[in-house]
């Protein structure tokens, strides 16, 4: 019973781990780009160490059992880095750059509500409304969606800002930076979330997902050194050494993506792109917690309740989740009952049961005749 527990809870562990890596890379890429490193460079260099991280593993492990790449595995390999790579870490990072950790986590915390939603839309996600288990995803996705909401107003001048429109008074820098912020982490979520539902329509086509992931990662520091070359055409810009900005480039691109896309898409394949994603808000959490502890930063009231309620809006959906997977293996388990049936009507599988009979039959008979003679 212990064993099962714990091979139940590995997925949930896997994914609380990732969080903290997540976690730390947002309070390391803050400093660098704080310092003035551009983040095209580091959007290109952490995949470049994504790539190098990866690769040996997945050309040595799965040498063998790599699917045949067509045409349109490649243009899905080629969309996911456009996705994932390029739109979502770039203006994630734009976004983090002019607010602050603990706000650029709440604003991605959206980020399984819009997952919800796309997996709908190209019909991943089965719509059963009455079904107890599909209201808690919904109602579990949209408490996600209200603490989301909490988390950016009380962690952020947007609300003097918008005041200062209303009653027509002069307007903070501030505001200005957090809306704009607010606006690329916004798309930079819809990205990472349309990211996950094309990992894992990938993934039932092309089964290897350490191969997937490495492929993604090049694929991703092609395009993101391509772009920029053209946004920081200047060289002294890509210049690194052995600082802080290669330990950020270092950790975002080995933790946050090369361990990170391989971690997601295991879950993703076992359990679904909507579990992935639940887990999302919990970086913010732990952001607010480090910020707490050890920078000194303070917490309001409206963001711990915003803390709050995104934790009832996980435990919600990660429940009708769990509801999916027992709904799943029950219905598994009526097909093997109905196969196991058929098999036993089956006139082809009666005979050999006949002639095993009839030699138990013959040699009972062969025994009583040497008996006799005896």
């Amino acid at each position: 019973m212990v064993l099962k527990m714990s091979e139940s809870a590995k997925p949930y562990f896997a994914m609380v781990c990732l969080q903290f890596g997540y976690a730390g890379m947002n309070l390391v890429t803050k400093v660098v780009l704080d310092g003035g490193m551009s983040h095209f460079v580091l959007v290109a260099y952490r995949n470049a160490f994504a790539t190098a991280a990866i690769a040996p593993f997945a050309l040595l492990s799965e040498r063998k059992v790599r699917p045949k790449m067509t045409f349109p595995i490649f243009i899905q390999i080629f969309v996911l880095a456009l996705l994932g790579p390029v739109i979502d870490q770039n203006l994630y990072y734009a976004g983090l750059r002019l607010t602050s950790p603990t706000f650029a986590g709440a604003a991605t915390s959206i980020v399984p509500a819009l997952t919800f939603i796309i997996s709908i839309i190209s019909r991943m996600e089965k719509v059963e409304l009455r079904k107890v288990r599909f209201q808690a995803k919904v109602v579990g996705t949209l408490v996600i969606v209200v603490g989301a909401m909490l988390m950016i107003l009380f962690n952020s001048p947007l609300i003097n800002f918008l005041r200062s429109h209303l009653i027509r008074q002069a307007s903070s820098s501030a505001g200005e930076d957090y809306l704009k912020a607010t606006v690329f982490l916004l798309i930079a979520s819809f990205s990472w979330a349309s990211f996950f539902v094309l990992q894992a329509a990938t993934l039932r086509r092309y089964s290897s997902h350490l191969s997937l992931s490495m492929m993604v990662c090049f694929m991703g520091t092609l395009q993101s050194t391509a772009l920029g070359f053209v946004m920081e055409p200047n060289l002294s810009a890509w210049n690194i050494a052995f600082d802080m900005n290669l330990l950020a480039s270092a950790y975002a691109g080995i933790m946050s993506s090369s361990i990170a896309y391989y971690v997601q898409g295991m879950m993703t394949k076992q359990k679904s792109a909507v579990f992935v994603t639940s887990f999302n808000p919990l970086i913010v959490i732990i952001v607010s917690i480090i910020s707490f502890l050890i920078l000194g930063q303070r917490l309001y009231l409206g963001g711990v309740l915003g803390m709050v309620i995104l934790m009832v809006g996980v435990c919600a959906v990660l429940w009708g989740k769990k509801g999916d997977e027992e709904e799943n293996s029950e219905d598994k388990f009526v097909e093997v009952i109905k196969c196991c049936k058929d098999c036993g009507n089956n006139s082809l599988s009666m005979p050999r049961i006949d002639e095993e009979v009839d030699v138990e039959m013959q040699s009972t008979k062969k025994d009583k005749m040497v008996v006799n003679l005896l």
